[in-house]
């Protein structure tokens, strides 16, 4: 994260009031809000103002918003997925109850549009708010076929291309959207950032996928091979299968929907068949085209290259990195 913007960010989070009594409905939010995280969507919000003007102050709570939203749907989707651990911290569901975790998910979801609707220039409110609402209603649908696709054993990869744009990417591309928007930015500058942000979302969580098969155990942050143990749907699983021989195919079905007796030894039969069909070089490869296909989107934004700087960069950060 570039620093100044860093500082800005946390010294603002950091002063936001959600509120006090009762105490068991705001210290949850209080205390995922502290968790930490890359606080990327707000950063997104700042560089795509950036790109369109030095004055950032006004745009640092609409900012906010994005990261409010965001870990709401955190508190929610731990508690769908009863996940012990966020961060390496106990979930709000498992610290307090999940009936809390409803409740302080659902005021946090509130609290990000009363900085939107605080905040955001009246002249162009009606706007965020619809694109806001939008964004939000298709990060559910994204859960939702995410939720459908554990008991579907027909998910195409182009179904799993949409589930994670919903669930993932589009949020990316409204902070951009959003960032542009309050700056000034034209119509179709906007557009462009927000397909940048997308396809970067895109890329990032196959970056995900694969690293949860490939990624080192000492910088990914979890245990590698998680989705594997776990028969997750994911890109690289879909791919496998869709190529398998039938002795690969065999394989697959000896572990996948079977008790796990020997979770390493069913992270290593499952790779093998990946390496085997070359699974992580077709997985690259896609990824490097939702990278350049952003990159397009990018450089086709009207603004200054040195402006453009930022968000270059941190797309490559975001690419390259290990955890």
């Amino acid at each position: 994260m570039q620093p100044d913007l860093s500082t800005l960010l946390r010294q603002a989070l950091n002063e936001l009031d959600y509120g006090q009594q009762p105490a068991t409905l705001y210290d949850p939010i209080r205390y995922i809000m502290g968790l930490g995280g890359k606080r990327l969507r707000p950063l997104l919000t700042l560089l795509g103002g950036q790109l369109f003007t030095d004055d950032l102050a006004p745009l640092v709570k609409p900012a906010l918003a994005t990261e409010v939203f965001h870990n709401f749907t955190l508190v929610h989707d731990d508690l769908m997925d009863q996940a012990p651990l966020r961060r390496g911290q106990p979930t709000v569901h498992e610290q307090w109850n999940a009936s809390t975790a409803i409740l302080s998910g659902d005021v946090m979801l509130v609290r990000a549009y009363e900085l939107l609707f605080e905040n955001v220039p009246l002249a162009v409110l009606p706007q965020v708010l619809r694109r806001f609402s939008q964004t939000a209603a298709e990060v559910c649908e994204g859960q939702q076929w995410d939720m459908n696709f554990e008991t579907d054993s027909a998910v195409t990869i182009p179904q799993y291309l949409d589930m994670i744009r919903l669930k993932t990417a589009v949020l990316l591309g409204f902070a951009l959207e959003l960032g542009a928007t309050l700056a000034g930015a034209g119509a179709d500058d906007a557009e462009h950032l927000r397909q940048f942000g997308t396809d970067i979302g895109l890329a990032f969580q196959l970056r995900d996928d694969l690293l949860d098969v490939y990624g080192d155990a000492a910088t990914f942050g979890k245990r590698v091979g998680g989705d594997i143990i776990s028969d997750k749907k994911t890109y690289l699983l879909l791919m496998t299968q869709a190529q398998a021989s039938p002795a690969q195919q065999a394989t697959l079905a000896s572990y996948l929907g079977q008790p796990v007796r020997d979770a390493d030894a069913k992270v290593r039969a499952v790779r093998a068949v990946y390496d085997e069909l070359h699974i992580r070089p077709q997985t690259e490869a896609l990824i490097n085209d939702y990278f350049q296909a952003a990159l397009q989107h990018l450089a086709r934004v009207a603004a200054p290259a040195a402006r453009k700087q930022p968000l270059h960069h941190l797309a490559l950060q975001l690419m390259d990195r290990e955890s």
